[in-house]
């Protein structure tokens, strides 16, 4: 599973898509919008926006599904609850987590992180990926994985200098507008965005 908030999805998540699942060789791979996130403190924009745009933006992948079970989830969303119920739909396969690794370094603050363990391996970006609601910036340098104490398998994925919070303040900015904004995002994403109208205020 590749869960996030997705406020919007960027090429950097796509891509990391992409390496996990050749990477991996995974039969399918399920990309989960945050619902009601414990931990975040901003305001996300509706869910049926965050759906659409990662439906554009995972567009073409073999085996992706989009998945909503987060967003209708009542209540507030962890990932130990998704793991369990994708556990229990597919008996005796292995699962994974995707990760940036500035998620990785903040784990053991994650609700019931011993049970997510139980249930997925953790496959993590060779860098951050702003895949959080939060992230301010990602980083074009690999980041120091080496004092982590859990397991983990590593995903070699091209670097890339970008994150959601940029995408949001260069749209609200007005810096950029469809199509020059798919140097950002996927070109249905950047349309989508530019035809709603979305980010126009700051968040």
């Amino acid at each position: 599973m590749f869960g996030g908030a997705f406020d919007p999805p960027h090429w950097a998540h796509r891509a990391l898509a992409e390496t996990a699942l050749k990477q991996l060789g995974l039969d399918r791979m399920h990309i989960l919008p945050t619902g009601q996130a414990w931990h975040k403190t901003r305001v996300l924009i509706p869910a049926e926006h965050r759906v659409a745009m990662c439906e554009r933006a995972f567009a073409g992948l073999p085996n992706v599904l989009v998945d909503q079970r987060e967003i209708r989830r009542d209540g507030p969303s962890y990932t130990a609850d998704t793991l369990a119920e994708l556990a229990a739909e597919y008996p005796g396969a292995q699962l994974f987590l995707v990760l940036g690794a500035d998620q990785l370094l903040a784990f053991k603050t994650w609700v019931r992180w011993q049970e997510v363990l139980q249930c997925a391996t953790l496959a993590v970006a060779n860098r951050g990926v702003n895949i959080g609601a939060e992230a301010v910036s990602d980083s074009q340098v690999e980041q120091d994985l080496s004092g982590v104490d859990i397991p983990f398998i590593r995903l070699d994925m091209p670097l890339h200098n970008l994150s959601a919070t940029a995408v949001r303040a260069q749209v609200h900015g007005k810096s950029r507008r469809y199509p020059d904004l798919d140097v950002l995002v996927p070109e249905g994403v950047a349309r989508y965005i530019s035809e709603h109208h979305l980010y126009r205020h700051a968040t």
